[in-house]
């Protein structure tokens, strides 16, 4: 089978990370391959935020862990050490789309170096927040931007989850 076809049907959420952090090097192709997605008319309109800063990344695990309304002590990142965070253009119509493709090849490419991804929504509340705006002013990232995503990516703790069935009558075909 083909490898990229392989990785496609192979790649799962993985909702329990080792606490160590993958080599910069692996995280560099990951959001390489993340860079490279397709993207509307070529615009390439998202952005990455690579977390590794434990303390950055937890505080921005407790603002998601309050937007999403879960209990005290929950870590919506699952313990993962490096956050990929997806943004896009504010005001560009196909933002949603071109940022999820991203999202896309960057959980394919984790898979594909043996790491674990996850993608994590409430990154559109946390950037709406004052605070987050000014951490991209503060990192030199000028404009107004969209959250689109949270790559939570680590080494798996556990086994791999199955694929669920493929559920049937999905496909339609008009020949």
């Amino acid at each position: 089978m083909n490898e990229v076809i392989k990785a496609i049907k192979e790649r799962r959420s993985i909702r329990k990370f080792k606490p160590d952090m993958p080599e910069k090097a692996e995280l560099e192709q990951i959001i390489e391959s993340g860079l490279y997605a397709a993207s509307a008319k070529g615009k390439q309109s998202a952005i990455i935020l690579a977390v590794t800063n434990k303390e950055l990344r937890d505080r921005i695990a407790e603002e998601n862990r309050r937007i999403g309304g879960f209990p005290e002590g929950f870590d919506p990142f699952y313990g993962a050490p490096a956050v990929l965070i997806v943004l896009a253009e504010k005001e560009w119509a196909n933002r949603v789309y071109d940022g999820s493709l991203v999202m896309g090849n960057m959980m394919l490419a984790a898979h594909s170096l043996g790491l674990g991804s996850i993608w994590i929504h409430r990154a559109k509340q946390e950037f709406e927040e004052p605070e987050y705006r000014q951490l991209l002013k503060d990192l030199g990232v000028e404009g107004e931007w969209e959250g689109i995503g949270h790559c939570a990516v680590g080494y798996i703790d556990g086994d791999i989850p199955q694929a669920a069935e493929r559920k049937p009558n999905r496909v339609f075909w008009a020949e």
